[in-house]
């Protein structure tokens, strides 16, 4: 017999009940994809899903193969009250550092939702342990985008979003393989590097503990 695909596990939503049930809404989940990469943005995502609806195969973005992850992209966007994306590019990622551009990205989506709702009291739940600055309260959740069902949403938009910008770049810098490596610190993209130089997307401050130039 032919093996069965092994069923994706979905990020639980119990704490967005409990924070709906004790009167805040809308409930926004937050992630980001790309604070490690070499190149390219970070990219955070916001988003807010009807009350109680959960999407099967939502989970953590790194668990998600990527054909699934577009397939559950289409989903969340279609069924959510609002998303929004925070982009921050390599240059202001050199100039303000990776975890200040992190919270600028995420502070911009968060904004960007609670202008699409129009609701109050909002509370957003954010992947991490550093509460980004916004205008509305935050909760900070270690490995959230496994235990929240909308941080989880927001790391599978932001992803997908990342990786569609990365793709772009990889056909005007088609020398690095953008397209495979996303950006990351692989021995074939410090390859890259040191034939081709840096290109005008790298992030210089992070590349410097990799490449001398």
């Amino acid at each position: 017999m032919p093996s069965r695909a092994k069923a994706l596990k979905t990020a639980p939503d119990s704490l967005e009940r409990l924070l709906c049930l004790s009167g805040f809404f809308p409930v926004i989940g937050v992630d980001e994809a790309g604070r490690g990469p070499l190149v390219g943005p970070v990219v955070a995502c916001a988003l807010v899903l009807p009350d109680g609806l959960v999407i099967e195969g939502v989970n953590d973005s790194k668990k998600v193969p990527a054909l699934r992850r577009e397939k559950l992209t289409a989903e969340i966007k279609t069924a959510s009250l609002a998303y929004a994306f925070g982009i921050v590019n390599a240059a202001e990622i050199d100039r303000i550092n990776i975890l200040q551009a992190t919270m600028q990205a995420m502070n911009h989506a968060v904004s960007e939702v609670l202008e699409a709702c129009r609701a109050n009291p909002a509370i957003a739940l954010v992947d991490g342990t550093t509460p980004p600055l916004c205008p509305c309260p935050v909760m900070c959740i270690a490995k959230g985008d496994s235990h929240s069902h909308l941080i989880a949403a927001a790391s599978i938009l932001a992803k997908v979003k990342r990786d569609t910008i990365m793709e772009d770049l990889h056909k005007q810098y088609p020398e690095y393989g953008f397209d495979q490596h996303k950006g990351y610190g692989t021995a074939a993209h410090i390859a890259a590097i040191k034939q081709h130089g840096l290109c005008p997307e790298h992030r210089r401050s992070f590349c410097r503990k990799f490449v001398l130039f």
